[in-house]
């Protein structure tokens, strides 16, 4: 469709004279298209001056589509040679402007298709320029080791878009900014000098071609001050060098403008691939709350700068840095990017408009209020080009004088400038309502109240100021204004002190201040959770000291969600280990994983959103993802070095509790890795192994990567102990030995084991057979006299190895919760029950072992359930042997909820006559043998 075909509005012309004053050849077009013309160029002499100089090429113009005559602009550019720049960049700046600014005020592109154009016209410009000059330099010999052919890629030099330009959102009368540099590998070290040279004389000749004013005016002014330490380096830079300053001294305002930078000229994929070097620099790991402060300060010092303090008045606003204005909208964007951006990557967007829509799609913004700031931006940014064509002024000024303010208003489309006014107004203060809550909340008037403390607490307090966390300036204050809500809410514990002295640990093990005081200031109801962990758990405060990343998962919305279960957590992780390409990274960002959901499933068992049951099972499942998910890392990166995997590969498979589904939060991971090499004798790598040699080591690398501590902490620790001849026997078995193994050689105490096993990860194929071998064996193992004489033998073994650890271990010792995993292996491998549930075991055992009844069944399930709440409950509170005499108020408190007491003593009195009946009840099940 042409132009005037597409049109949708007209303006209303401020001079009716002037605009009927039409260039003749433009006398003969559509009534619509003249109308446009007269309204538009009745308000701005600049784009009535350009019409004049082009009324030709405009009727032309007009009579295509808007994108294909812009095409044809840019197509135009392309072909200009180096001495034709000059003239023919400025000629086609006009052309371009000329035919945006009607497609925009006609209603024929909508905001973001004209920024675009505009960002296109100055994009391809510096291109054109670079091209062109790089060209030249290898012409005459200048940059070394360059073929003629490399200045299609500029000879590795690029141009990052910053700014309005890099996000696509240029206005008519934008300066440019950009950051130039090159790619120092392109080149030998000793043509170092020289390249850079060469790449400086360039970027200067571009700046001016593209900025000074001659007799047809200038293209774009173009400002390189955005680079790293503009005061003393030089106008274009190597990548190294730049890399370099941004890891050392790098700034928040410099990582906020680094959100919209992408490469716009040159050598584009030089650009890309050194952006995703500076990734980390831009978007950091953990949420960044302190980004808030850093934004705020920034906007102020603007406003100070610019004097732009005060009260409202519409004569000489600045749209764009002034009360409400477009920057505002732009920092509120920008900033929230910045806090969730490393942790999101979908809210890596350039663009103001698609950053509003990312955020409130993710819930970090309100979506009413992102789409309120998105019409008030777009409205705003009408306002700001329209100001900008009357005189082709590079301003965001509103009119001082009536008459420009009714100028304004008529190109806006309005009749009465009294409407303009009144809506206008009412847009600024909406947008400063929104935004300015945000960089700077509400604060009570006054010096907060410090609440009464004890001698004993307010000696700790005294101390705060020695801890690590507290060592900056910025860090103090922060603090200064959370202490005084602190120390309140820890006073409504039920013991004061005591929670003090638990919120203590936590401070004195943070190493650093300002990102977590920071992320309590932006979420208060994290101090709520905070101290209620100090109140209850003081182990889980010291241990989110160490790792307050955590939080950041208390903050994603979803955190106090239902439990997503293993498949959902699975592709979860595995989707997120996927983009990184990188090994380490990978095992780092898996821990960081594991650790957010860990402390996810402390944090609802503490709150009694899940029971003791329900945690153990997410613990198991949380394993189980990792594991999945791992496993493929470790392959793939194993692989690089040895090949493929022989045969039909391996299966990790998980023993014990883990076999169960049911982990405490401090449980080891009891694993076994069976392989089928299916015949294949070595792996086909440019460093093959001989397929035993090749499982062997793959596993060790499973280990390693589960257990090795990095910058994240560890995973889990691993226990091999159950694989066939335990630890004499090699790392990872063949699925071949193994059922030789199990079914010549095993101990009954190893066939008991495998009533809790199954595959956790590896090939699914494998998987399937070894179960199926595993209930096969079930079924041919199942004599009854030789697992009562088995477990007879393994429960002395036990009774000695592993004696109770006092009143409170509900775990060993006779009829704890290891005696009764026993009879219930015993119960399953009896009957060939393939379930690895300890109470599914028994039940399954009594229906149709013979051995054990129903009223033993049940006694004993009831039992153990019992102890596991104990059990899982201790070990959330401590790592030490347990006691809840010696616990805070808050710990009792949890624990007896946890287990459904209602007094210490009582379930103290409880667990010892359930231990004592189950004991009693095993010895009768083993014919009166004691451990």
């Amino acid at each position: 469709m042409n132009f005037q075909s597409r049109i949708t509005r007209a303006p209303i012309p401020y001079d009716l004279d002037r605009a009927a004053e039409l260039p003749e050849r433009l006398q003969s077009l559509a009534p619509e298209m003249r109308e446009v013309l007269q309204g538009t160029l009745g308000c701005s002499p600049y784009l009535k001056g350009l019409t004049e100089k082009e009324d030709e090429w405009l009727e032309g113009a007009l009579a295509r589509a808007p994108e294909d005559a812009f095409a044809a602009i840019l197509a135009d550019m392309r072909a200009l040679e180096l001495d034709q720049l000059s003239s023919g960049l400025r000629q086609a700046k006009r052309r371009a402007a000329l035919l945006i600014g009607l497609a925009d005020v006609a209603g024929v592109w909508p905001l973001e298709d004209v920024t675009r154009a505009l960002t296109d016209l100055a994009d391809t410009a510096v291109d054109c320029a670079f091209r062109r000059l790089v060209a030249a330099e290898i012409k005459r010999g200048k940059l070394p080791g360059a073929q003629p052919e490399d200045a299609e890629t500029a000879g590795g030099m690029v141009a990052l878009s910053m700014g309005k330009q890099g996000a696509h959102e240029l206005n008519y009368s934008s300066d440019i900014d950009l950051i130039c540099l090159f790619d120092q590998d392109r080149f030998e070290p000793d043509d170092y000098h020289d390249a850079r040279a060469s790449f400086i004389r360039v970027t200067r000749k571009m700046t001016s071609l593209l900025s000074d004013q001659t007799g047809e005016g200038y293209v774009f002014r173009t400002d390189l001050r955005l680079r790293p330490d503009a005061a003393v380096t030089p106008v274009c830079m190597a990548m190294e060098a730049a890399e370099r300053y941004y890891e050392s001294l790098g700034r928040t305002w410099e990582r906020a403008a680094h959100i919209k930078a992408r490469p716009g000229a040159g050598d584009i994929q030089a650009g890309w691939d050194y952006l995703e070097r500076l990734r980390p620099f831009v978007w950091r790991k953990h949420l960044d709350f302190a980004a808030i402060q850093d934004a705020h300060d920034m906007r102020m010092a603007i406003r100070d700068h610019k004097g732009l303090h005060g009260k409202l008045v519409l004569e000489g606003h600045d749209m764009k840095l002034g009360m409400g204005g477009i920057r505002e909208i732009e920092f509120f964007t920008q900033t929230r990017q910045l806090i969730a951006g490393g942790r999101d990557p979908d809210l890596r967007v350039r663009g103001t408009v698609e950053g509003l829509a990312r955020l409130a799609e993710k819930d970090w913004v309100p979506q009413a209020v992102a789409e309120q700031l998105t019409a008030d931006y777009r409205a705003h940014r009408e306002v700001e080009h329209r100001l900008q064509m009357v005189a082709d002024a590079q301003t965001h000024r509103l009119p001082k004088s009536d008459e420009n303010m009714d100028r304004i208003a008529r190109f806006m489309g309005f009749g009465d400038t009294a409407v303009f006014r009144a809506e206008l107004t009412e847009r600024l203060r909406r947008v400063d309502e929104l935004t300015e809550g945000f960089f700077a909340p509400g604060q009570p008037s006054g010096k907060p109240d410090m609440p009464t403390l004890s001698e004993t607490s307010a000696q700790v307090v005294e101390r705060w100021h020695t801890y690590p966390a507290l060592r900056s300036q910025r860090a103090v204050e922060i603090f200064a204004r959370l202490k005084p809500e602190i120390l309140t809410r820890l006073q409504k514990a039920a013991k004061p002190d005591e929670a003090l002295a638990a919120f203590d640990g936590f401070l004195e093990g943070l190493p650093a201040g300002v990102q977590i005081f920071s992320l309590f200031q932006a979420n208060p109801q994290l101090i709520d959770l905070i101290v209620n962990i100090a109140a209850t758990a003081p182990e889980l405060a010291r241990y989110l000291s160490r790792n307050a990343g955590v939080l950041d998962a208390v903050i994603g919305g979803d955190f106090f969600a239902d439990w997503p279960g293993v498949e959902a957590l699975t592709e979860d992780l595995t989707g997120q280990l996927s983009v990184l390409g990188d090994y380490e990274k990978e095992l780092d960002a898996a821990r960081r994983w594991n650790k957010e959901w860990h402390f996810r499933i402390g944090v609802h068992f503490l709150r009694g959103l899940i029971s003791a049951d329900e945690a153990s099972g997410q613990y198991a499942d949380l394993a189980q993802a990792v594991l999945a998910a791992v496993w493929p890392c470790v392959a793939a990166n194993f692989t690089t070095k040895h090949g493929t995997p022989p045969g039909k590969g391996a299966v990790v498979m998980g023993m014990g509790s883990l076999g169960a589904g049911r982990l405490t939060g401090r449980s080891d991971l009891d694993l076994i890795v069976i392989y089928d090499a299916d015949g294949v004798e070595e792996s086909d790598g440019r460093r093959p192994l001989a397929s035993r040699a090749y499982y062997a080591r793959l596993t060790q690398a499973l280990v390693t990567a589960l257990s090795a501590p990095m910058a994240e902490g560890k995973l889990y620790e691993v226990d091999m102990r159950l694989r066939p001849s335990g630890n004499q026997g090699p790392v990872a078995t063949s699925f071949a030995a193994f059922q030789s193994y199990q079914r010549d050689e095993a101990w009954v105490w190893e066939h008991l084991a495998l009533t809790r096993a199954r595959a956790v990860a590896g090939a699914a194929d494998l998987a399937q057979e070894i179960e199926d071998f595993r209930r096969q064996l079930l079924v041919e193992k199942g004599d009854k006299n030789k697992i009562v004489d088995g477990i007879v033998d393994m429960r002395a073994r036990l009774a000695e190895a592993k004696p109770s650890k006092g009143d409170w271990d509900a775990k060993q010792g006779a009829g704890g919760g290891q005696d009764i995993e026993l009879i219930a292996s015993a119960a399953a491998l009896m009957v060939a029950s393939p379930a690895t549930r300890v109470v599914t075991q028994l039940r399954d055992g009594a229906a149709g072992s013979g051995w054990i009844g129903a009223e033993d069944a049940e006694a004993l399930s009831a039992a153990y359930e019992l102890f596991r709440k104990v059990e899982i409950a201790a070990k959330l509170l401590t790592a030490k042997p347990f006691d809840p005499e010696a616990m805070d108020e808050g710990a009792r408190a949890f624990f007896l909820s946890a287990t459904g007491a209602e007094r210490v003593r009582d379930l103290h009195d409880q667990m010892r006559a359930a231990l004592a009946d189950s004991a009693a009840r095993i010895n009768a099940l083993l014919g009166g043998a004691a451990p």
